[in-house]
């Protein structure tokens, strides 16, 4: 549903938030405090670019490599660190949370959980500085800027490493 009115919309759905593994637990704090404050949960959410999604017969889904020969137990063990991770940084937030893995482009599927929870917006970090975070923006650009561009709700961007204007 896109809102095309002038007024502002109660808050409804959940904040939503994309978190990565080794990510700085400012960005999550941000987003359940947000959270909080509104008086929604929070859904935080992983993407493993390395795996696709499917369908079960019984209708369950699992999470396998896009490479056929490739060992699927990291993203267990890797859900498993976030999950870990995520308790330790909203130990003391006053929010109620979950936690979800998904398949794919990082973009998409954060707008695609969003659409699936009907969450009120999405919360993501920038990037951090380095060589290889700056290859991994060049190769798949930033998610952040694409959410922005093709999302119908609001996205706050949780600057990490802020540098003023030269």
């Amino acid at each position: 549903m896109v809102d095309k009115s002038d007024g502002p919309l109660p808050v409804m759905g959940p904040v939503l938030v994309g978190v990565i593994p080794g990510q700085r637990a400012a960005v999550v704090r941000r987003a359940a405090v947000l959270a909080a404050g509104l008086g929604v949960d929070l859904v935080c959410v992983h993407v493993d670019v390395s795996t696709y999604e499917e369908t079960l017969p019984d209708g369950s889904r699992v999470l396998l490599p896009i490479d056929s020969d490739g060992d699927v137990s990291y993203v267990e063990t890797t859900a498993e660190e976030m999950q870990t991770y995520l308790s330790e940084a909203l130990n003391d937030c006053q929010v109620v949370w979950s936690f979800r893995t998904m398949a794919g482009e990082p973009a998409r599927a954060l707008s695609d959980a969003a659409d699936s929870i009907g969450a009120s917006m999405i919360v993501v970090g920038t990037r951090e500085q380095g060589v290889i975070h700056a290859l991994e923006e060049v190769l798949v650009g930033s998610v952040a800027v694409h959410l922005a561009h093709h999302q119908h709700r609001p996205v706050l961007i949780v600057p990490l490493d802020p540098r003023p204007f030269e």
